[in-house]
């Protein structure tokens, strides 16, 4: 039978292997790891369920100001006009409603918009989750790469997301317009839910790719003349893969995003180009511009000898990144 006072024991040396106090370097065990991972995913996953949580209520509730997310979602196919001669959209009892086909669809659909809200509200908390895990095996410098990116990312996924939903009423016109007088429209709960969601992640997840551009050059892999010199294909890639990305394949998303990608994509290149400069003008204050690829640097290598005297307290000690 497990001691309970040894148990909490335990407990108590965890918890000080975790303090950086007790544990600078942040050093810990295979086993210690495996315990920090699960505690830190039992901590990302509570915060996923509060936020859900949170969204399912939110569905059918305004918050102050702010309308129901119900409303926000159906807002772009409720724009659609539902009488006179542009008509493009049944109405069900004179109201604005989506179709249920299936006895569960209403459930689902509130609990998978709702969950997917929470995520984006309570994304910094399990994203700090997701941080104070991977961040005691990183450099200083690492960290504030990491960091960074992070904070760049989130920034540009809002902005590709809320781009997404400002399109999306002319993209529903444009694709549901196609019928003329022949076809209204009566969409199903699923695939209009389905619709909006996919393109506000397509829109999202696109927008990370000229920050991937920027990140790419900082650890030296991209440089700016490689970028210069593939500056043309890069924009028809874009335009190729808002093509095929955009889910209603219509031309308002397609030019929309294919646009905001090539404009953040110069950018990217811009950047590129700032930080290379700023790299090629510190080897040349170095003296390091014009060496040859097979040629030693110009340091000194001559050791010293063990008479010689130690440096005073704190001078030539060599400055490291921490750990922690």
């Amino acid at each position: 039978m497990a001691d309970p006072a040894s148990d909490k024991r335990d407990r108590r040396g965890m918890r000080r292997q975790r303090n950086r106090r007790h544990n600078p370097d942040g050093t810990m065990t295979l086993i210690q790891h495996v315990y920090e991972f699960r505690r830190r995913l039992a901590y990302a996953l509570l915060a996923v369920v509060l936020g859900g949580i949170f969204g399912f209520i939110w569905f059918e509730v305004s918050v102050g100001p702010i309308s129901s997310l119900g409303n926000l979602m159906t807002g772009p196919y409720c724009d659609l006009p539902s009488s006179g001669p542009e008509k493009l959209r049944l109405e069900f009892d004179g109201g604005c409603t989506l179709l249920q086909t299936q006895p569960f669809e209403a459930f689902m659909i509130r609990l998978k918009v709702g969950v997917a809200a929470g995520m984006v509200l309570v994304g910094p908390l399990w994203l700090y989750q997701i941080w104070a895990f991977i961040a005691p095996g990183l450099y200083s410098k690492e960290r504030k790469y990491a960091l960074t990116f992070v904070g760049f990312a989130s920034i540009l996924f809002a902005a590709g997301a809320l781009l997404a939903y400002v399109l999306v009423p002319g993209a529903l016109r444009f694709l549901v317009g196609f019928g003329g007088e022949s076809f209204s429209t009566a969409l199903t709960g699923d695939k209009y839910v389905s619709f909006v969601l996919a393109l506000l992640v397509i829109f999202g997840v696109s927008f990370e790719l000229p920050l991937l551009m920027v990140m790419l050059n900082r650890v030296g892999i991209l440089h700016y003349d490689q970028l210069k010199r593939w500056r043309r294909g890069i924009i028809m890639g874009l335009f190729v893969f808002a093509a095929f990305a955009t889910p209603g394949n219509d031309p308002f998303s397609m030019l929309a995003l294919a646009l905001a990608l090539v404009l953040l994509a110069e950018l990217a290149i811009q950047l590129s180009r700032l930080h290379d400069r700023k790299l090629a003008k510190q080897r040349r204050a170095e003296g390091l511009e014009d060496l040859a690829d097979d040629e030693a640097a110009p340091f000194e290598y001559t050791p010293s000898s063990a008479d010689d005297e130690a440096p005073a307290s704190g001078a030539g000690r060599t400055k490291t990144d921490d750990i922690t």
